[in-house]
Formats: C-alpha cells, structure tokens, sequence
C-alpha cells in the first residue's frame, strides 16, 4: 500500500473556486492500474487560508510512480495552471508506505 497526499492552502473566499475545480477535472484515476481510491478533505480553517488534502492510496508506490509519468497524470492536471491564484504557495506532497497495520 502506499498513500500520496497533496496539502493545498486555499485563500479565504477561494474555497468553491477550488471544489469546482477538483468535482470537474478529468482525474481518469479509477483506469490506473494499481490506484485504489481518492478523497479530497477539507481541514481547518486559518487566519488566510482554509487547508485542503488530496489523499489517494494506491496498491504500491510503484503503481503511484507510474501514474505520476503517464499521459493520463498529465491529462488531469494539464489545465491547472489557471487555478494557482486560488493557492498560497504550491501544493506541499506526502508520501506514506506502511510501518505496521491491521
């Protein structure tokens, strides 16, 4: 199992503008060999900001890796550019292996 993370601080006021965008995209994930599944999570709000998680778990970090450079990767975030203004600074991105687990 792995679990990629992207945390996203959504200026205040943005936070539709963000959800629109995530609802319209085009991720093509659930045709990935080895992904597993996806949330976008809202989290706190801050004094500027309203934090945001994307959490997607995948069978293995190679599987992740391979998304990453396939055609279908840069398909769903080829148009993203337009939507920096919503961010303050660039997304910040976690990735989890297992230690121990149930």
């Amino acid at each position: 199992m792995y679990v990629a993370m992207n945390r996203f601080r959504v200026a205040k006021g943005s936070e539709e503008a963000f959800e629109t965008v995530w609802r319209r995209r085009d991720s093509r994930l659930a045709e990935t060999p080895g992904f597993v599944s996806f949330q976008l999570l809202k989290g706190p709000e801050r004094e500027d900001h309203v934090l945001y998680c994307s959490h997607s778990t995948w069978e293995s970090r190679e599987a992740f890796m391979g998304w990453m450079k396939s055609p279908s990767f840069r398909a769903s975030h080829g148009d993203l550019g337009g939507v920096k203004p919503l961010y303050l600074g660039p997304p910040e991105f976690e990735g989890f292996e297992p230690v121990d687990g149930v």
